[in-house]
């Protein structure tokens, strides 16, 4: 009887292990506004700083990256918009960036449909925009999107702030 509970309890503990295992290693996250009566959201995967080197190395700086992990982040707008003051029309883009120590440059590709940035073609994009990298005191363990209701959209991850705002 003994033998049988220690077997059932150890296979029990095994099922649970193996199902921890299956937890996405970068979960999908999804955030919705509406700014100036524009729905804004925003699609992608939320890798795990996990004590790595993030800026400059396991995202290099000077790269075109996805802004995320798994596949090319997505960002849609319901109406045309403004983007720091810049003209995008409505619809669905891939959201990349471009890190470098001081600044960020957000990529609008019109290819929203990608795996990462391997296939990310130049020619596609709909807009660029520059705009600071902030250092932040408290780090963001979990690379993570907002949008503060004034249309300031928000990434966070390590000790890195970078920001670029939606209007009408």
């Amino acid at each position: 009887m003994k033998t049988i509970f220690l077997a059932s309890a150890l296979a029990l503990c095994s099922i649970m292990g193996c199902a921890q295992d299956k937890q996405p290693k970068s979960p999908p996250a999804n955030v919705k506004a509406t700014v100036a009566g524009v729905d804004v959201e925003i699609q992608y995967s939320q890798p795990s700083v996990k004590g790595r080197e993030i800026w400059g190395d396991l995202v290099p700086y000077g790269k075109v990256w996805r802004t995320g992990a798994n596949e090319a982040t997505t960002i849609s707008f319901s109406q045309d918009v403004m983007i720091d003051g810049q003209a995008l029309p409505a619809g669905k883009y891939a959201l990349f960036t471009i890190p470098t120590e001081d600044n960020f440059t957000f990529i609008f590709n019109k290819e929203a449909e990608q795996w990462g940035a391997y296939k990310y073609k130049e020619k596609e994009d709909a807009l660029r925009i520059e705009t600071e990298a902030r250092q932040l005191k408290n780090q963001t363990e979990v690379m993570t999107f907002k949008i503060s209701d004034d249309g300031t959209v928000h990434l966070h991850w390590d000790y890195l702030e970078a920001v670029f705002t939606v209007s009408k």
